[in-house]
């Protein structure tokens, strides 16, 4: 089993896709393609079950059948994140609790929809935090955008002092450069203890969030070797190489970054790069058209002439 997560995890966690059939149905042996692809890529562990992973629309069954396969798979060697966001807090306590039996390093929650002001913030995850007991690290999610829920920075900073096992922030407010500074800046102080903070927003983002002190990547851009390279370049103090690497693969984070389209696209990508047998996105959702499969091609063509030019 992987070591749980925890204050100063670092690297890249990637969000992993959730493999569908042509007819829609669980791809458990397109689970086990895509773990290999995500560890062989250099990933330092996985989250699962999030946004792009389609959770809302698994069954809790498949959902839990989903968990075990990767947990067997992965088989200790990385961390894995579960998402566990529910509408109510039972089906979240058995979510977290099976995944964490299952061998889990922690669990990802955001707020529920619409949720605020911030005192009601503080009340939920306060009944989050007892609900999944003491020893489950959280991974709190700020997504705005989906989530139609604005954190402050002293919500942020409260709730990781307060509740001891909220140990990481998933950073995915936009624009949230100056936001992500200012979490750093005010945790790890002595009295605010510090906060393991990983990067959303597809990585369009990534090189000015290390240098503001990221500690890593959680997103599920199909390249991500990026990612790796420029995690590792900026914490070793070399921004010029990772913001080189990072601009030859823009034109791909910035396709996928199409609000209603991108899933396809990253699904798309994965197939063509050998990790999914099907692109499938389980309905509702995003199919690719012949000119946007094109497009595609065109964009892969030109990174892969990039990517030699740099060496």
């Amino acid at each position: 089993m992987a070591d749980l997560i925890h204050r100063e995890t670092k690297g890249v966690f990637v969000i992993a896709a959730t493999p569908f059939a042509d007819d829609g149905a669980l791809d458990l042996d397109s689970t086990d393609r895509l773990v290999d692809f995500y560890l062989d890529k250099g990933a330092s562990g996985l989250t699962i079950l999030g946004i792009m992973g389609e959770a809302p629309k698994l069954s809790s069954e498949e959902s839990q059948a989903f968990v075990q396969r990767v947990m067997g798979r992965v088989a200790g060697r990385v961390p894995v994140i579960v998402g566990v966001s529910a509408a109510g807090l039972d089906p979240m306590r058995r979510l977290a609790h099976t995944s964490m039996e299952a061998g889990a390093a922690g669990v990802m929650v955001a707020p529920t929809q619409g949720l605020g002001p911030e005192d009601r913030l503080r009340g939920y995850f306060a009944a989050v935090c007892d609900a999944l007991g003491p020893d489950i690290p959280i991974c709190l999610q700020d997504y705005p955008q989906t989530s139609g829920v604005k954190f402050s920075v002293e919500i942020i900073v409260g709730l990781t002092r307060d509740h001891s096992q909220i140990v990481m922030l998933k950073h995915e407010d936009w624009p949230g450069l100056t936001k992500l500074s200012r979490v750093r800046a005010e945790t790890g102080t002595g009295a605010v203890p510090r906060m393991s903070i990983l990067t959303g927003n597809s990585a369009l983002f990534l090189p000015q969030e290390m240098q503001r002190g990221a500690d890593g990547a959680m997103t599920g851009f199909a390249y991500p070797e990026m990612m790796v390279q420029v995690v590792d370049l900026s914490l070793a103090g070399d921004h010029d190489r990772a913001e080189d690497i990072f601009d030859a693969y823009l034109p791909l984070v910035r396709y996928e970054q199409q609000l209603g389209l991108g899933l396809a696209i990253r699904k798309e990508t994965l197939l063509r790069r050998g990790a999914i047998a099907s692109a499938k996105v389980r309905a509702p959702g995003p199919s690719m058209s012949a000119t946007d499969k094109e497009e595609l091609t065109r964009l892969v063509t030109r990174l892969e002439k990039r990517l030699k030019e740099l060496g």
